[in-house]
Order: C-alpha cells, then structure tokens, then sequence
C-alpha cells in the first residue's frame, strides 16, 4: 500500500522530527521514525498490526469501532441528499456503517484490507439480518481489478491512514469506481485536532497505528481535480472515548 513512499522517507523524517520536537517528545524520536519507516516500506507488516487489532483488542477499546451510524452520515440519508443506491463503503471495519445503509435500502459493499475485520463485518450482518457484501482489498494497489461501479463512496475514518504521496492513487481509485454524478464522502482527522500527541501532521495513536492529519487547504487540492466539492467543513464529531476534529468534504463525481 505505501511502496513508492520509500522516495519521501527523508522529507516524512524531517517532518516527523519536527512534530516530535514541538511537543518536547525528542526522546521518542528515533524509536517514532522508525516505526514510520517501517509502515512506508512494510505494507504486510501494517496489515498485521491492523488485522491483530480486530483479533486481540475487545471491541469496546478499538475506538474507531462504534455501533452507532455517525450523525452526518444519517443526516446524508435523511435529507435525501444520498438516496438508495449501490454503495461502497471503503476501510468498512466491522461493517457498522455498511449495515446501517443496508437496513436503510443501499445495496451495500463493504471492503478492508483487514481479513479479520471483514470476517466479523460479514457475522454482524448476519446477526442484524441484513445483505452486505464484503470483501478483502488494499484501498491502493487492490481496487485496479474490481469491475464493478458505484453511485455512492464514503470512507469515514480511512483517509488519515493514506499517506500523502499515496492519495492520489487512492482518489483516482475512488473517481474509477464511481458512476457519473456519484457522491461520495470523506471523513478523516483534521490538523486542529489536539488528540495522539495534540500537533505535528503525524502522529502515532495507542493501538500502534500512525496518522496524518490534514487541512482543508490539502483536501481541497487533492479532490478538485476529480470531483465538485459541495461541502467542505471542519466539524467536531463525538468519539467512543471523546470529542475529534474532523474534516468533513461531500463531493460528487463530475
């Protein structure tokens, strides 16, 4: 997923460097940039770290995990402004979202380079009695031979995991799968969120995971070129533990 990030490794150091430095944790550092260099040229090993996570980690201490639709996606639906369709939902964890959707209409499809998490996305709708279908990818390099389109993408939660130099490729991704005039949501961490550490573009969270943060500026440069931004914000949106600041970017596929 991250294997032509070993070009930017340096560029990632210096930045990591100086995040670390502004919040006093330069006794970290070396021990922080290389769990990084790790992540950039070890794909296999993040998805280990990932998949251990949805098998060791009980389910009320993954944070990302909650039951509960988020508000805005229920307020998308609601509104009528995403109405039934063929949906993808991308890096679907344990399928809380895909499911809510499917109750709701969508035909639904959920996928995530974590085995163990679609194994549990597929029991869980099963048990609420729904029809979803899920399946194991990389978001980067696994999406090229899927056939399939859709008139509706979210990732909530996804982004912050994709490093800068992979974006791209992730966006012309989602552009590829969707129909013409398809909308499609994207949820992730904003720079002014003060959790992991409080500041720096990246930051390394409790479960071992590392994230960057973005601004609007950066998410507007990355998405205009393919899609029409109808709504681009900064929201705080309730966690399982507390409060985040997110960015929030509605888009429709030109």
């Amino acid at each position: 997923m991250f294997s032509t990030e070993q070009n930017s490794y340096k560029k990632h150091k210096r930045e990591i460097n100086s995040s670390l430095h502004s919040e006093g944790q330069w006794r970290h550092a070396n021990s922080f940039v290389r769990g990084i260099e790790r992540k950039i040229s070890m794909t296999g090993e993040e998805q280990v770290r990932l998949d251990k996570i949805y098998k060791n980690t009980p389910f009320e201490e993954i944070p990302w995990n909650i039951e509960t639709p988020p508000e805005l996606l229920v307020e998308l639906v609601d509104s009528g402004k995403v109405q039934p369709c063929k949906v993808i939902d991308l890096g679907c964890g344990a399928g809380n979202c895909a499911i809510y959707l499917a109750g709701r209409g969508f035909e639904v499809t959920g996928v995530d380079f974590s085995p163990t998490a679609i194994k549990i996305a597929r029991e869980n709708a099963g048990r609420k009695g729904v029809k979803c279908s899920f399946f194991v990818a990389d978001v980067i390099e696994g999406l090229d031979k899927v056939n399939q389109t859709w008139d509706f993408a979210y990732d909530w939660g996804l982004l912050h995991h994709i490093f800068p130099e992979q974006r791209q490729k992730y966006v012309e991704n989602v552009c590829r799968i969707l129909n013409m005039k398809s909308k499609y949501l994207s949820v992730s961490f904003s720079e002014k969120d003060t959790g992991f550490g409080g500041s720096g573009k990246y930051r390394k969270t409790s479960l071992g995971t590392i994230l960057y943060f973005s601004s609007e500026a950066e998410l507007r440069a990355l998405f205009e070129p393919y899609f029409h931004v109808i709504d681009l914000r900064t929201v705080e949106i309730d966690g399982k533990f507390e409060s985040h600041i997110f960015n929030y970017v509605f888009m429709e596929r030109g």
